[in-house]
């Protein structure tokens, strides 16, 4: 299943990147993650490891993850390894007048537990719309700061 987002945040894309690069700052913004434990001693840049517990509708996991590509001010790749799998990319992009597009995009499989290719059918769209959201709540978070 791929899930891709997208919004325009109206900040220059170091200040998109000094608050996407918080990874342990994501449960402020992502209305599914409730909680990132790191697993590694580093907390930012490639071989990063952490789990995020999750939480979509009735569906509890924890998501097991490892970033895979950090660019600074431009890219943040993770492999999702635990029940879920495959893999995330946040990709900043500078925009007209000193704003910055910010892309998500999600390669996932479902495990047969959560319906598989079925299940995937099913959740892409609610998973769209729940990103969509966490992406405006991100934007928000970084123009209203100061």
């Amino acid at each position: 299943m791929r899930v891709e987002v997208s919004v325009l945040v109206c900040r220059p894309r170091p200040e998109v990147w000094d608050e996407l690069e918080r990874i342990e700052d994501h449960v402020t913004w992502m209305r599914d993650a409730a909680a990132i434990r790191f697993t590694s001693d580093q907390t930012r840049g490639e071989g990063t490891t952490f789990e995020c517990d999750t939480r979509v509708g009735p569906v509890r996991l924890t998501d097991v993850m490892r970033v895979t590509d950090w660019q600074v001010g431009s890219t943040m790749a993770v492999a999702h390894q635990g029940t879920v799998s495959g893999t995330g990319r946040f990709t900043l992009v500078d925009a007209p007048g000193r704003a910055t597009a910010l892309h998500w995009s999600e390669d996932l499989a479902l495990p047969m537990w959560l319906g598989g290719p079925a299940g995937a059918r099913v959740a892409a769209p609610i998973l769209r719309r729940l990103w969509r959201g966490n992406l405006e709540r991100l934007r928000y978070r970084i123009e209203s700061s100061p």
